[in-house]
């Protein structure tokens, strides 16, 4: 039988395109799948809706300080350790407050982050100098506390700029 070049006559060997392919499964990520409600409240990336950039990043900075703050405590000797420590961790609880839209958490970091921190800082730079060059402890707390302040301070401005100020106004109203 000759070949017609209207008729599509399929080989045995090519193959069969006039089925349509199923689609490929595609694996779930973290956000589709459904969250407890206690689980949610708890997630700092669950916020709805989504926090603009200038709280994420204080958010971050916040952690930054809050992580800081324990490096230069743990660098200058374990005796006060367990007290900022503790500092520390509800500074961080109320960090992941503040990036969920809690308005109260935002003042709650400046002001008590704030004055905690201020005191801390004046009780290290009242240490004073001590040798000539500083030993290790020192420097590491240095260095600890100097990130710890650029942290803190970079996470108030962000968290108070026009875009945050905003979304703060609009989850209050959620």
């Amino acid at each position: 039988m000759p070949h017609h070049p209207d008729v599509t006559n399929p080989s045995p060997t090519a193959p069969d395109t006039t089925l349509p392919r199923p689609p490929r499964p595609r694996p779930r990520s973290h956000e589709q799948r459904p969250l407890t409600p206690a689980l949610a409240r708890m997630l700092p990336g669950a916020d709805a809706p989504s926090a603009p950039a200038t709280v994420r990043a204080a958010f971050a900075l916040w952690l930054t300080a809050a992580a800081a703050g324990v490096f230069m405590t743990a660098a200058e000797g374990l005796p006060l350790l367990p007290l900022h420590m503790a500092v520390f961790a509800a500074a961080v609880l109320v960090a992941v407050r503040m990036r969920r839209g809690a308005r109260w958490a935002r003042w709650m970091l400046v002001c008590g982050l704030g004055a905690t921190g201020a005191l801390s800082l004046t009780a290290w730079a009242d240490g004073g100098v001590a040798a000539w060059p500083p030993d290790i402890a020192e420097v590491l707390a240095g260095a600890g506390c100097v990130l710890h302040l650029a942290a803190a301070l970079t996470a108030t401005v962000l968290m108070f700029r026009p875009a945050a100020n905003a979304w703060f106004r609009a989850a209050h109203h959620r």
